[in-house]
């Protein structure tokens, strides 16, 4: 399938699975998204608006070093940012039930 084109999440999430092929790049996802939940936390007990900043920086950061460095392709973001950024939770939460592996 082109990634050019998706009729929905659904046909976008196998694409998605492929470009983190690369184990590490996965490891590197599931850090970044547990360290933008406990910004979130920090955010909520705070009320400090840098925590966004932080969320931000650690999600994409840690994605990023993940594609560019071992995945060796472009984030998906850059095409789809709205079905990427639903892979990446939804990634997260098929790592946490064990339907993708670490």
């Amino acid at each position: 399938m082109s990634p050019a084109r998706f009729h929905g999440f659904a046909e976008f999430y196998p694409f998605y699975l492929q470009e983190h092929s690369n184990r590490t790049c996965r490891q590197l996802h599931f850090v970044g998204s547990t360290l933008v939940l406990l910004c979130l936390w920090q955010l909520w007990a705070t009320g400090n608006a840098l925590w966004v900043l932080y969320a931000l920086l650690s999600g994409y950061g840690f994605a990023w070093v993940g594609h560019f460095f071992f995945e060796k392709n472009r984030p998906a973001t850059f095409k789809h940012p709205i079905y990427s950024f639903m892979g990446d939770w939804v990634m997260y939460a098929d790592i946490w039930r064990g339907r993708v592996k670490l």
